[in-house]
Order: C-alpha cells, then sequence, then structure tokens
C-alpha cells in the first residue's frame, strides 16, 4: 500500500473511533418500586378510526428523536374518547400519541424525519421543529388519577412550513498565504413539506420511505473553492466556478437512535466534472431547548473535483508552484448540528464541522493546512 494511502487509512480509523464513545455507549433507565398511577387522556378533535399510538419517554433524547418510548401502547380509536392508563410507574413523562391512519405499525416521517400523520403532545405542545421534552413533560405522583386533554395537528401544517430568516455561510481556506475565507450573508428560507424539504442551496424530494429507510433526489449549489486574487500562489490559475451537484441520498434510523446516512452528488453542469460521495453516523441528544447532534463522516471526492480545487496543470507551473495533480481522495470530517427553540416559532440554527484533508491534498504546492472548517448560522421564523 502507497505511503499516502496508508496515512489516510490510520486517520479515518481514528476518527471512527469517536463513535464507541458518541453512538455505543447505551442509556439506561431504572424504575423505582412503587405504587403505579393513573393517566386518561381526552382528545380535543379525536379521529373517527384508525390506531392510535401512546408513547410515553422519560429520556429528553429518546423523545427528541420520536423513538424508543418507555412505554407504548397501540389501541384502535374509541368513540367513547377515553382512553386510561392504570399501571404506570410515578415518576416524570413527555406524552406523544400519533394518528396510525393507515395502519402500517409506524409514525409516518418524511426524509428528514418530520411526522407526516396526526401527532398530539402533552402539555398541547405543537412544536414546528425538534421536539423539546422540557416544554411536553409533566409530573405523574404516586398513586394519583391525572387527566389531560390533547390535541392533534399536523407538524407540517396543511401544505408544508416555510422558515424565514437571516443566516451566514462560513467557510476557511486551506490555500497558502490566503485569508479569504467565505462569510457569506444569505437570507435563511427553508420550506419543510412531506416529499420536498429546502435550505438555502440545498433541496431534496423524497422519492421512497417513510419509516427506518427515505431515499431522496438531492441538489445542491457549489461555492468555487477559491478566486485567484485570494493568494499570490493561486494567482494565473484563475477562479474555480460554481456548479451544482445533484445525486440521491439514504437515510436509515439505527439502534440507539443512531442515524446513518449515505449519499453521492455529481456535478451536472459538467463545469468541473465528477462527483463527491459521503458517509455519516449522527446521534442527536436533548437538554432543555436545545438539541444537539454530534455526528462523523467520512468524504470522497473524484479526482475530477480534487484536482480542479487542489491541483496545479502543467502549463500554470511555475518555479514556486510545481505541477501537481490528485487522484479520487477519502478525508474524514467531524462535526456538530445545534437547534435551539426559542419559542415555537422561533429557531437558532448552527451546523459546523471540520474537515481533516487527505495527505493528497496536504501535499499540493498550493495548500498549507491541514484541515478546513465549515459552518452555517441562521435565525428562523417557521410559519
Amino acid at each position: 500500500m502507497h505511503p499516502r494511502s496508508k496515512r489516510s487509512a490510520r486517520k479515518i480509523a481514528a476518527t471512527f473511533a469517536v463513535i464507541l464513545f458518541l453512538f455505543l455507549i447505551p442509556a439506561t433507565f431504572c424504575m423505582p418500586d412503587s405504587q403505579a398511577a393513573e393517566i386518561e387522556v381526552r382528545f380535543e378533535n379525536p379521529p373517527e378510526r384508525g390506531i392510535l399510538v401512546f408513547r410515553f419517554y422519560n429520556s429528553a433524547n429518546a423523545f427528541g428523536d420520536l423513538r424508543k418510548a418507555t412505554k407504548q401502547v397501540k389501541l384502535r380509536v374509541d368513540r367513547s374518547n377515553r382512553y386510561l392508563f392504570s399501571d404506570i410507574t410515578p415518576g416524570e413523562y413527555a406524552l406523544i400519541v400519533y394518528h396510525d391512519a393507515n395502519e402500517n405499525g409506524q409514525l409516518d416521517e418524511n426524509f428528514i424525519g418530520i411526522p407526516t400523520e396526526p401527532i398530539a403532545f402533552s402539555n398541547r405542545y405543537q412544536p414546528k421543529g425538534p421536539p423539546s421534552y422540557s416544554r411536553a413533560r409533566f409530573v405523574l405522583e404516586e398513586g394519583t388519577k391525572q387527566q389531560m386533554q390533547l390535541k392533534f395537528y399536523r407538524a407540517l401544517g396543511h401544505s408544508g412550513r416555510i422558515g424565514l430568516g437571516i443566516g451566514i455561510i462560513i467557510q476557511t481556506s486551506p490555500y497558502k498565504d490566503s485569508d479569504e475565507g467565505v462569510y457569506q450573508p444569505i437570507p435563511a428560507i427553508a420550506y419543510y413539506g412531506e416529499r420536498f424539504q429546502g435550505l438555502g442551496p440545498r433541496i431534496q424530494i423524497g422519492l421512497i420511505g417513510s419509516g427506518d429507510l427515505r431515499i431522496a433526489a438531492t441538489a445542491e449549489y457549489r461555492i468555487g473553492a477559491y478566486e485567484e486574487d485570494d493568494s499570490d500562489f493561486l494567482e494565473g490559475l484563475g477562479d474555480r466556478e460554481d456548479t451544482l451537484m445533484a445525486g440521491l441520498a439514504v437515510e436509515y434510523e439505527l439502534p440507539e437512535g443512531v442515524d446513518l446516512s449515505a449519499s453521492y452528488a455529481h456535478d451536472v453542469l459538467d463545469r468541473i466534472g465528477g462527483g463527491e460521495a459521503r458517509v455519516k453516523l449522527s446521534k442527536s441528544y436533548q437538554w432543555r431547548q436545545f438539541q444537539f447532534s454530534p455526528w462523523v463522516a467520512v468524504n470522497w471526492m473524484s479526482s475530477g473535483l480534487s484536482d480542479y480545487d487542489f491541483g496545479v496543470p502543467e502549463d500554470k507551473a511555475t518555479t514556486l508552484r510545481p505541477a501537481y495533480s490528485l487522484d479520487d481522495i477519502f478525508s474524514p470530517e467531524l462535526g456538530i448540528n445545534l437547534f435551539v427553540e426559542f419559542l415555537t416559532d422561533w429557531w437558532l440554527i448552527l451546523g459546523s464541522g471540520i474537515k481533516l484533508l487527505d495527505e493528497e491534498i496536504t501535499d499540493s504546492p498550493i495548500v498549507s493546512k491541514d484541515y478546513r472548517i465549515n459552518g452555517f448560522l441562521a435565525i428562523n421564523y417557521v410559519f
């Protein structure tokens, strides 16, 4: 194996070691022995038919994923609109009820995991983004009977949700003598629908699947890697062109709340040629109104793209910038996404990642750093 390939393999292996800490430590919850309590649930707008699935949560992290409930009960719609649960262990809970209208045994979701079926939360909470456990939680006292009235709503509304706000894209430069990173304010316009979703320069259309496995078509505007006046080492190479990358993405929900995604996108405008692929693992955690998702990924870039971004053609070579070409490359990446619910309608969205550049990139005569930082920050109002 080539020395560069060995070093790349070691870097990727080291990166994925963090999975043992982030994803493979199961959470446990011990329930004390005590006298059971009762809950009686009624609905303000009960459905006429179908199955109701009641999920009781005592974990904020599981609640944020809408998975792995402490207790789950499936009941057919009762015309009396009265549902009594008499074997609940006292403690703190949040309750979610969804209407399984098509009776497929699962909560149908769009490609990014937003429920598409009617859903109701305790405390009449109606989130428009990742749900907050602290807003839906209640305390069930020992030996008591608690009554609650819930209201079904659609997380996506009747025709999807629109988000408006302002954001900024941040991207550092790995090129020699270049401090011209990207700091670009943009309107943070978003749309979340059952099939179609869009946020900023990226859109996706759900093709198949609504449960644990989902597939979507994607398209994203790719900003050029640099302009030649960013650095003396880049002068004469020409500005790198923007282009449109389009392809497919797959989302799969693994046990313990871990999400696996894989995607491939190709330069459909053929301004550069080639494509990019990514395999990513992520897991969400929650604290009060904060939901954060650390993630780890491996990125693949075809030789056409890598050579365009980091290579030096022979006819553009100089004494200080010898000719250099690259093959396909693999680069690991670590990051975190953060969602903060200020109010039900207002959200702060933050995404940040650091890509560890492959040795083939760092050996380029126009590159001086072995990493690149990407970030996105936005404040969004969701209608």
